[in-house]
């Protein structure tokens, strides 16, 4: 079973997909191994890269977590929703509003788009984006929230949690200001724990490769967990390995050790 991020590590972050990648994806799948696409990505940003890929059957882990969908052709949108795990947004939102001056906030609307406090960048989220109240954006409850700033990094966002104190949720700070939280005790890796105990995959036949914090539970949770070569260097160091960067197609680098 071979679990693959997608922004940075399958496709670079301007959505391109080389030939090397590819091809390298569909011959681990064709000599049989199961491709799981986990990612932080909503299930219609995630399906697209699917087909891309050329996978229309499996699994994939979306929101970091929060949703497992079965590719499946024969489905009006190509795939069913498996397993949803929400939270209640109000306390980490709460927590949050008024503490960056320019931040917006996201809530994800499952297969639909996102409410939002006001418009993200163009090309940060895919699907609709509706404009509401804070108090609507806290009203349901949710897989997940993104807390954003165009005009910060990512250690200003890592200082900020540390400051606020994120409790009762799972949160990851992105390559930018660019903050998930997720309901506690979901990650990439405790939605791929139960997709491998569904195929019947043993632990050590597992490998998994990512370039972000949002990337850490997975990376150990896989028998075999690669960085790459981009990749923060705490993200690095709870690897096995490091590949090289997505731009020397270091996701092709591995899955050639697998299947040549």
């Amino acid at each position: 079973m071979i679990a693959l991020d997608i922004d940075g590590t399958t496709v670079h972050h301007d959505g391109h997909l080389t030939d090397a990648v590819r091809d390298s994806v569909l011959a681990v799948a064709a000599a049989g191994h199961h491709v799981v696409l986990a990612t932080g990505r909503s299930v219609i940003a995630t399906t697209p890269i699917a087909e891309k890929l050329g996978l229309s059957t499996g699994f994939a882990i979306c929101s970091n977590g929060a949703i497992t969908i079965e590719l499946d052709p024969g489905k009006p949108d190509g795939y069913e929703i498996l397993e949803t795990v929400t939270f209640d947004p109000r306390p980490a939102l709460d927590l949050l509003r008024g503490a960056w001056p320019d931040a917006v906030v996201a809530v994800e609307e499952v297969g639909v788009g996102f409410k939002v406090s006001a418009p993200f960048p163009d090309g940060e989220l895919m699907g609709d984006q509706r404009v509401v109240s804070w108090d609507e954006l806290t009203a349901h409850p949710a897989t997940r929230v993104t807390f954003r700033s165009p005009n910060s990094s990512a250690e200003d966002f890592m200082e900020l949690t540390e400051r606020i104190g994120l409790h009762g949720v799972n949160y990851s700070v992105g390559f930018t200001a660019w903050l998930d939280i997720n309901p506690e005790g979901v990650s990439k890796g405790s939605a791929l724990e139960l997709v491998r105990r569904r195929l019947g995959v043993e632990p050590s036949d597992t490998v998994a490769v990512g370039d972000q914090r949002n990337d850490v539970e997975m990376l150990q949770w896989a028998a075999r967990g690669v960085a790459m070569g981009q990749a923060p260097v705490e993200v690095q160091e709870i690897a096995n390995e490091v590949t090289g960067t997505v731009d020397d197609d270091g996701l092709a680098q591995v899955l050639r050790t697998i299947a040549p």
